[in-house]
């Protein structure tokens, strides 16, 4: 396992050197909720596909 030092440095250095901060920044935040996706995939904390498409209705009024 990867400290998250470790992770960033890794990340920095597959950007391009003229990465902007936002773009460091994105990739970061993007990495971040993979990472908790994941964790909570393997604990099973998620919903099957008809669940999210209820969902989806309610929060889109349909």
């Amino acid at each position: 396992m990867h400290t998250a030092k470790e992770t960033v440095r890794r990340l920095l250095d597959d950007l391009p050197d003229n990465a902007s901060l936002e773009d460091i920044q994105y990739h970061i935040y993007v990495r971040e909720k993979i990472e908790r996706g994941l964790r909570d995939a393997e604990a099973g904390r998620v919903v099957d596909q008809d669940e999210a498409r209820r969902r989806m209705a309610k929060w889109l009024g349909e």
